[in-house]
């Protein structure tokens, strides 16, 4: 897989037009990742750095194509004294293939507190370890654990980071999470349900990015889905650094129907 700076690195065409380039893949299809990071990076150029992302909106419309490129145009919608927010369509051609509200927040004083970290094995104790990965320059070790009954939620949970060191801006590390929050996020929905192959791809996705964190360093995702239903399936996670603090939150619905 490309490297994160080849996947985030937008050429801007027009003013608050940027354009992606093709991502060799071994994938039929783009990861949904890709497009969401590439589109989040696309709104951070047109915003004031001493904003930062804290929410992301996003709705998958068709299929990308690994070998074309996608051009990304952001509508300025708001800026504000503390938040301004921006709407990114990401384009193929002439078709939509995806569309993200995202929200910058500069930051106020307030009340603090936060959910427990669960109670899980460090990564090194983990089967694989620290050298196990999952996608090329990603770390990922973990277990499935709770209920996997078909009337239970079924969860997950991994430690993912970036091997390589990245860059201290923060909209990087956004836009990494972004990226690799997709990941095995979906599956967790599957679990409960290992005898017939389905088809499963991302419908929505939104993530809310809670405290500072950085992505080349190890993050416990938690994932949980309650429910599946007419073929679509709701997940949901938590991102956790390894000091306990919940950084990011992040939903998702997904079409997961039998396989034809």
């Amino acid at each position: 897989m490309a490297h994160l700076d080849d996947i985030l690195d937008l050429a801007e065409q027009l003013p608050d037009t940027f354009r992606s380039r093709p991502i060799p893949s071994e994938l039929p299809l783009m990861f949904g990742g890709q497009v969401a990071g590439q589109a989040l990076m696309a709104a951070s150029r047109t915003v004031d750095p001493t904003y930062r992302v804290h929410s992301v909106h996003a709705y998958f419309l068709r299929s990308g194509r690994i070998f074309d490129p996608t051009d990304f145009t952001v509508d300025r919608i708001r800026d504000g004294g503390s938040f301004c927010t921006r709407r990114v369509t990401g384009l193929q051609g002439s078709e939509a293939i995806f569309t993200m509200m995202t929200s910058f927040h500069r930051g106020d004083h307030g009340f603090s507190h936060q959910g427990a970290i669960p109670v899980v094995p460090a990564p090194k104790d983990l089967a694989g370890g620290e050298d196990h990965a999952r996608r090329a320059e990603w770390g990922a070790v973990g277990s499935t654990l709770g209920p996997r009954g078909s009337g239970s939620s079924t969860r997950q949970q991994l430690w993912i980071r970036h091997h390589e060191k990245l860059s201290d801006d923060p909209v990087v590390h956004a836009c990494a999470v972004t990226y690799i929050s997709d990941i095995d996020l979906l599956a967790t929905s599957i679990l409960p349900h290992p005898d017939r192959p389905v088809q499963g791809v991302s419908l929505d996705h939104t993530l809310w990015f809670l405290r500072d964190f950085r992505a080349d360093d190890w993050l416990l995702y938690d994932q949980v889905s309650p429910s599946s239903e007419s073929g679509r399936a709701l997940v949901s996670g938590r991102l956790f650094d390894s000091a306990g603090r919940l950084v990011a939150a992040a939903a998702q619905e997904g079409m997961v129907r039998f396989a034809r």
